[in-house]
């Protein structure tokens, strides 16, 4: 009511307005007129009341001339229904305004949709709803504001609210809310449309009825069954068209072998929980009792071991899976699940059967250990299970045994590796304290003669260190960080310098036949690498024998030329010449099933602690890494024989057969010349330095490779230089390939203890020599005496 008060205050001013101020001056000036009378000053006093007398007559000529010249006070603005009808469009509900007489002015498109073009006070449905909206409308006029909750409306009962509004308060707004909906009609919308189809699709039959159980609508499946085309558009009743035994309704018209269904009730009016609504009718499945023998099947037919216990905890039946899993004979009973698991965890079996058994249906892992296999563990599953007869809980027993081999093939990897790399360490250090030990062996034995009495001690001393040098290189073969030295050579020396061992590995009960071809082709390989291949393959084979209590191993050799390669009928033998070498056992022979895992890592058919599985795969790594071939041929009962092809060696006709000059003989051993030796290790590089001295040459020594540098700096000319691989500050490639800057034709020497071949792909350094370690002070002399002869004959 406020805010109507303040706009009529806003658009009326008050009447008489002009009186108004030459009113409040002459009230003002008769007030100072009495002032100066009081102090004494008659002058300004009459001053004053003039001015009292003036005001007045202005107010009255004023307002006469106003009378005269017929000004009227302003009128109000007229309201703008295009901007009410705006503004009431943004109300989702049904809104009007009218005038006092309830003559609609405006409405929005809710109002229109609902009442169209009728009068606000005429939109009720029926005398009563006509009578209380007349009555709203007197008590807002009267009021400001009147509120119904309830007014039957046409379509459905909703609250009413009327407003007096306007600048003028002539103007009445009309809200009518939208009240609840009709849910029967949305229900019948739906079951006539999309959704009863869908029902229709799930095999549900769904009606919509109402209060009196009436059908209002149906989907095309409860209209096909339950009442029939021909009688679809006659009313039917809900009731009639069921009939009710036990807890099952039937369909009367599919007669006495109607298949029970279940009733599902929807009510509109939740609050009642009857009436109209929705009636679905959904097929009930009744459970059937399996038969024994069909699930029997079942379980055979499936890999995993499965096994069926009663409530009691009883076995009803297990698969063949399950007996293999757990270790149970055919002609043993085993009348509880807890007697197949150790002591320990028959308590835990026993509960978890239990509880799957009586409470509700769930499943739970196990880790138990059978009392067939108390040293693997196993995963036993057990789950609840619901109606299949008397079987209450299945048992799932999973055979770990692949599992726990795959685990132990991977720690085993895992602890190789790490032997590998604590062995190459190993066996790298002990390179250069071997280096140290031989070179001043050799020092000593330069002083001495046979026939002292210190020569032998000192050979002694040397030999055992030669010995120590192939320990490891045998350390460092095992963590394939060997050094290749591939030389071209015969298969059948091969074979004879390790014959001699392989009469010892054999022993008594296996004889050992080798056989040598003619004219055998030369190959490139590294004759250690070589002889570890017969090693591997003769002790299998032996191996191999020993269940028969001997045999033979048979060594050949031969060629096998381009020609002849179609003839063996290999899709992966590429045509060219091969040396071939073979090793035959007359063993027990391995099974086809088995022949093609041979070469697999970890793979070995021997117990438990007598074979790694790596013996065929090193075969195998090796052959490859010379560039052949292996194949494995075997007959159950008679033997296996593995055949292997090296390429022939081809040497090169325009260039020479060796980049390098002739091996030396000791006495061309000393040479001249400035030698720069760079080593961290101070006992390998002092060793080293006296050696090339005592040979006539003239060392610089560095620790490290910045130091190297500086003296190659110092302008002293040097013509070898010689460098550790691996050092601290700066390693030998590094200081190489800044030396080659400025010294672009300085020979090279290096000396590790890691792999050739390696360090040759991690360096990746033009016109450089090797020399592997440990060594001794007649190889170091060779081999500077050649890289210096071969920088010379550039």
């Amino acid at each position: 009511m406020l805010d109507r008060q303040i706009a009529l205050l806003e658009t009326e001013p008050p009447s008489g307005l002009s009186w108004l101020v030459p009113a409040l001056v002459a009230a003002a000036a008769a007030s100072g007129a009495l002032l100066f009378a009081a102090v004494g000053e008659p002058m300004f006093a009459g001053l004053f009341l003039a001015g009292v007398v003036a005001m007045l007559v202005a107010a009255f000529v004023l307002e006469r001339r106003s009378v005269r010249a017929g000004v009227a006070v302003p009128p109000l603005p007229v309201p703008d229904f295009g901007l009410a009808a705006a503004m009431l469009n943004l109300s989702r509900d049904a809104a009007a305004l009218s005038d006092a007489s309830g003559r609609l002015l405006s409405a929005n498109a809710s109002y229109r949709t609902r009442f169209g073009d009728a009068l606000p006070e005429n939109v009720g449905e029926g005398n009563d709803a006509l009578v209380q909206l007349k009555s709203l409308r007197s008590a807002a006029w009267r009021d400001g504001q009147a509120n119904a909750e309830r007014v039957v409306l046409r379509g459905q009962p909703a609250p009413v609210k009327v407003e007096r509004v306007g600048a003028r308060g002539d103007l009445l707004l009309w809200r009518f809310d939208r009240g609840e909906p009709d849910l029967l009609a949305t229900l019948v919308k739906r079951i006539s449309g999309l959704e009863g189809e869908l029902f229709a699709r799930s095999g549900v039959l769904a009606a919509a009825v109402d209060g009196k159980g009436r059908i209002v609508a149906a989907n095309r499946m409860f209209v096909e069954r339950a009442i029939g085309a021909a009688s679809a558009d006659q009313p039917h009743n809900f009731a009639d068209l069921v009939t009710a035994s036990d807890e099952s309704l039937h369909l009367i018209s599919e007669g006495d072998r109607a298949p029970p269904m279940r009733l599902v009730h929807v009510p509109v009016d939740a609050d009642k929980g009857h009436g109209a609504g929705l009636m679905l009718l959904i097929d009930r499945v009744e459970p059937s009792q399996p038969d024994s023998s069909n699930v029997q099947a079942l379980l055979e037919l499936l890999p995993l071991g499965l096994a069926l216990v009663d409530r009691d905890g009883r076995f009803l039946t297990m698969n063949k899976a399950f007996k293999i899993a757990g270790g149970i004979k055919d002609d043993h009973s085993t009348v509880y699940p807890g007697d197949l698991v150790a002591k320990e965890d028959k308590a835990a079996v026993a509960d978890a059967v239990r509880r799957n058994a009586r409470g509700p249906a769930m499943s739970r892992d196990l880790p138990i250990r059978l009392n067939a296999q108390p040293g693997e563990p196993v995963a036993l599953t057990v789950a609840g299970l619901r109606g299949l007869g008397d079987a209450a809980v299945l048992i799932l027993l999973k055979d770990n045994s692949e599992e726990a081999k795959l685990k132990r093939q991977v720690a085993q990897a895992t602890k190789m590796q790490a032997v590998g790399q604590l062995a190459g360490g190993v066996a790298h250090d002990f390179n250069n304290i071997l280096t140290a030990i031989i070179g001043h062996c050799d020092l000593m034995l330069m002083r001495h003669t046979p026939g002292d009495s210190d020569y032998d001690d000192i050979q002694q001393i040397k030999s055992n260190s030669n010995r120590a040098a192939g320990l490891t290189r045998q350390l460092l073969a095992f963590s394939r960080q060997q050094t290749l030295r591939p030389q071209v050579l015969q298969l059948p020396d091969v074979v004879s310098e390790v014959s001699h061992l392989l009469k010892r590995l054999l022993g008594e009960t296996v004889q050992l036949a080798l056989k040598h071809g003619r004219d055998l082709f030369p190959v490139r390989a590294d004759p250690g690498q070589l002889e570890q291949v017969i090693v591997n393959l003769a002790v299998n084979a032996r191996d191999a024998m020993a269940g028969k209590g001997g045999g033979t191993v048979t060594i050949q050799t031969y060629s096998v030329k381009a020609n002849q390669v179609a003839e063996l009928g290999s899709d992966i033998l590429p045509v060219a010449d091969y040396a071939a070498l073979s090793i035959t056992d007359s063993g027990t022979g391995i099974a086809p099933g088995v022949l093609g895992k041979v070469f697999e890592p970890f793979f070995t058919t021997k117990e438990v602690g007598k074979g790694t599985g790596l013996g065929l795969s090193t075969v195998y790594g090796i052959v490859k890494q010379s560039g052949g071939f292996i194949f494995a041929d075997s007959k159950v009962g008679e033997g296996t024989c593995f055949t292997i092809y090296l390429p022939a060696h081809e040497a090169e006709a325009k260039a020479p057969k060796a980049r390098l000059p002739a091996k030396p003989k000791e006495n061309e051993l000393w040479g001249s010349g400035t030698i720069l030796l760079v080593e961290d290790e101070h006992m390998v590089r002092t060793v080293t330095e006296r050696g090339l001295t005592r040979h006539g040459y003239k060392v610089m020594s560095a620790s490290n490779g910045e130091d190297a540098l500086e003296l190659l700096a110092s302008g002293e000319h040097v013509d070898l230089l010689i460098s550790d691989v691996v050092m601290p500050v700066m390693d030998g490639p590094t200081m190489v390939r800044a030396a080659r800057k400025d010294w672009p034709e300085l020979p090279i020497l290096f000396m590790s203890g890691y792999a050739e071949e390696q360090l040759r792909k991690s360096i990746d350094i033009d016109n450089v020599a090797f020399l592997p370690k440990p060594f001794s002070m007649i190889e170091l002399a060779e081999a500077v005496r050649s890289v210096l002869g071969a920088a010379a004959t550039k």
